[in-house]
């Protein structure tokens, strides 16, 4: 049976959501909303489906059985919710939304209309980081004890310049933490369990948007452990996002999306026989390009198995809110003089 997808967007990742789907046997994109005519007439003669700028007449059309919403993030909700309505199956860009009032407000929405909610959040289907999730909950490394995590990137100025959204409150909700650091704040949730208390420093250092390119935290987690977190947009050339995760049985590297190092007092060679983890593009130090997209083919391939076997998503919205909730803390925490 073929699954009928809409993409709302037409931005780069509305690109990767469409060779996403394409990827898949028995899925095909029926439908493609956006604002610029231009990209979406583009998308849809490369991919297929029919282009769409007003988003009413969108959602009325059939067949259609759910959306993926690569909008900007501040619109993630209003979409998601309004798809929800039409009975359509939500599967939404990271974040959920920039508040997480506007998540709870399309969790309610989802649950009401009885339809899925997932956010893509593809680190979760990397191979090496399922592979460290898997020592995290062995207890191989014993007791976590930190955590330092470093999302050192680097944006040029036309980056915030070519778009309007970006690096904006209204649409983006911030800058570095809630664009590019939420990856790994999920990561550090997902891995580590929820973090109790905050205390966080942001600035704008070197481009000019109204949102903050460098941000600094430390966090107290729920287990005792303590952990530092660093984002920017400003660290030329640009580095891979680091992880270090140290336990009272040994220490683990991350490095991107891969393990470089892995030093357990219990186990010797871990990392010999790990599989080989691609690179993602979207999550690139250096280039904000079209990224690869395997790691949301493997999230929509979940999200599809989740509506037919009536299974929560890998990523559904409560674990999708639990980012934006820690984002808004470490904002929080900011602001405190």
């Amino acid at each position: 049976m073929t699954t009928h997808i809409g993409l709302i967007g037409g931005g780069n990742i509305s690109e990767t959501h469409a060779r996403a789907c394409r990827a898949i046997a028995g899925v095909e994109i029926s439908a493609i909303y956006g604002t610029n005519s231009e990209k979406i007439a583009r998308l849809c003669r490369e991919y297929g489906g029919t282009p769409y700028t007003n988003f009413d007449d969108f959602l009325r059309h059939r067949p259609m059985d759910l959306v993926m919403v690569g909008s900007p993030s501040g619109l993630h909700a209003e979409h998601g919710i309004a798809a929800a309505r039409q009975g359509l199956h939500v599967l939404t860009e990271k974040p959920i939304d920039i508040a997480a009032e506007r998540a709870d407000a399309l969790i309610a929405a989802t649950e009401e209309s009885e339809v899925k909610l997932g956010v893509l959040f593809q680190d979760r289907t990397k191979p090496h980081i399922r592979q460290l999730k898997g020592w995290v909950d062995q207890g191989l490394l014993g007791r976590i004890l930190f955590v330092d995590a470093r999302v050192k990137w680097y944006r040029p100025p036309e980056y915030y310049a070519k778009s309007r959204w970006r690096g904006t409150f209204a649409l983006d909700g911030g800058g570095a933490v809630i664009n590019q650091g939420i990856h790994t704040l999920d990561l550090l949730l997902w891995l580590l369990g929820d973090v109790i208390r905050v205390q966080a420093r942001t600035a704008t250092l070197f481009h000019k948007i109204e949102a903050e390119d460098t941000a600094v935290a430390t966090f107290e987690f729920a287990s005792g452990a303590l952990g530092s977190f660093h984002a920017t947009t400003a660290a030329f050339p640009g580095y891979p996002r680091r992880v270090e995760i140290s336990g009272s049985e040994g220490t683990v590297i991350l490095e991107h999306d891969r393990i470089i190092s892995a030093n357990l007092r219990s186990a010797t060679d871990l990392t010999a026989n790990l599989i080989e983890s691609p690179t993602d593009e979207n999550q690139s130090a250096t280039s904000p390009a079209v990224c690869d997209f395997r790691g949301h083919q493997a999230l929509l391939t979940d999200f599809l198995d989740a509506i037919r076997q009536n299974r929560a998503p890998l990523c559904d919205g409560r674990e999708g809110r639990r980012s934006i909730a820690l984002v808004e803390s470490i904002y929080r925490a900011s602001r405190i003089t």
